[in-house]
C-alpha cells in the first residue's frame, strides 16, 4: 500500500516538521503545517484562527489527494486522523529533544 495521506503529530522539538520535510522529498506529497491552519498572522501578533476558520483550513486541506499533515494539535483533527493512511506519532526522550 502506497500511503498517501500522512498525519505526524508530536511535542514541540519532536522532529515532525523535520519528518515531513524529508517525507516530502521522497513521496512528492503536498506538506501543511497546521500552526498555519491554527493561527492567523496580523501586523502585530498572532492570534488563534476562529473555530470556523480553521474548520475552513482544514477541510481544504484534506480536499487534496495527498497530503502530510503536521502539528501538535489533535483535539480538532478528528477529521484529519479519521482521513489519515498513516498516522506518525513522534515521542523522543526529553533529553534528546533537548
Amino acid at each position: 500500500m502506497q500511503y498517501r495521506k500522512i498525519h505526524i503529530i508530536g511535542g514541540p522539538g519532536s522532529g515532525k516538521t523535520f519528518s515531513a520535510a524529508k517525507l516530502q522529498q521522497v513521496t512528492g506529497l503536498n506538506g501543511f503545517d497546521l500552526d498555519s491552519v491554527f493561527w492567523e498572522k496580523n501586523e502585530f501578533a498572532y492570534v488563534r484562527s476562529s473555530e470556523h476558520a480553521r474548520t475552513e483550513k482544514l477541510n481544504h486541506i484534506l480536499s487534496h489527494d495527498n497530503w502530510i499533515v503536521e502539528g501538535v494539535y489533535y483535539k480538532w483533527l478528528a477529521s484529519s486522523f479519521r482521513d489519515a493512511d498513516l498516522i506518525v506519532i513522534l515521542n523522543p526522550p526529553t533529553l534528546l529533544r533537548q
